[in-house]
């Protein structure tokens, strides 16, 4: 079995040896190789120049397009799922060959652990972090293109945790599903939505969008799934995330331009 589980990386970092680890400069096109023993999401058919709007998507989507395996996954440079006592080395608990196959063996994907929200749903934590018209956006081009869709998305909106962060492990014809639908989507949503004012940041918004997507592909197909273990190899800076949470909630929502989908 041809396992590939692209590690997305912008910058020089620690990547796992494990011949099922593939990492993947992204964002690559016009920079020079980080390393030359990584993929660039530059080659073959890709979107790598969307990288600072799709972020790490840009190397899932060179994937589909150019990589032959049997089991793909998305993980990060600093961020991947693991399984294991706390007390073990990080880099020892992240997922192996064995782990993969046992897993797959009695689900269809596996997933990371949800993040919860507990005060706040998905839809109001959105809002108060990014931009309530792209909420609005993503559903109007569900309701043209695929309005089945609709129920596991509102859905997903009340629900008060989910998987983020755009991480998974799928098999070969699961992936293919997600991407060609994934990418049907937020292309349509990018070619609708007025991004020019956004900052930085909110920018980003179809790696954020993705982010909630694929609960809704993964409940609207009554996929069985595995949670892992996120395991984080920089510190998470919690008090920092603390006061940026309460100065959203504390703001309120944003103001919206009126807009046309």
């Amino acid at each position: 079995m041809q396992i590939k589980l692209l590690v997305a990386a912008h910058k020089p970092f620690w990547m796992p040896e494990d011949s099922v680890y593939l990492p993947v400069h992204v964002g690559a096109a016009g920079k020079a190789a980080i390393d030359p023993r990584w993929a660039r999401d530059d080659a073959g058919e890709n979107i790598s120049d969307k990288n600072a709007t799709y972020c790490e998507l840009t190397g899932l989507y060179w994937a589909w397009k150019n990589l032959d395996a049997d089991v793909y996954g998305l993980l990060h440079y600093r961020r991947y799922l693991g399984r294991g006592a706390f007390w073990k080395k990080k880099t020892d608990r992240l997922l192996k060959r064995q782990d993969i196959e046992k897993l797959l063996s009695k689900h269809d994907l596996i997933l990371p652990k949800k993040r919860r929200y507990w005060i706040e749903t998905r839809e109001s934590q959105y809002n108060h972090a990014h931009h309530a018209a792209d909420l609005r956006c993503v559903e109007a081009v569900l309701a043209e293109k695929c309005p089945e869709y609709l129920p596991a998305w509102r859905w997903m909106l009340g629900t008060r945790s989910g998987h983020i962060c755009n991480m998974f492990v799928m098999p070969r014809a699961a992936f293919d599903a997600y991407c060609a639908w994934l990418f049907g989507i937020l292309f349509e949503v990018e070619r609708r939505l007025d991004i020019s004012d956004y900052s930085a940041n909110d920018r980003r918004v179809f790696g954020f969008l993705s982010e909630r997507l694929l609960d809704v592909w993964v409940k609207k197909n009554g996929l069985r799934y595995a949670e892992a273990q996120v395991i984080n190899l920089e510190s998470q800076r919690w008090l920092k995330k603390g006061a940026a949470f309460l100065k959203r909630k504390l703001k309120g929502q944003r103001r919206e331009k009126s807009e046309t989908f």
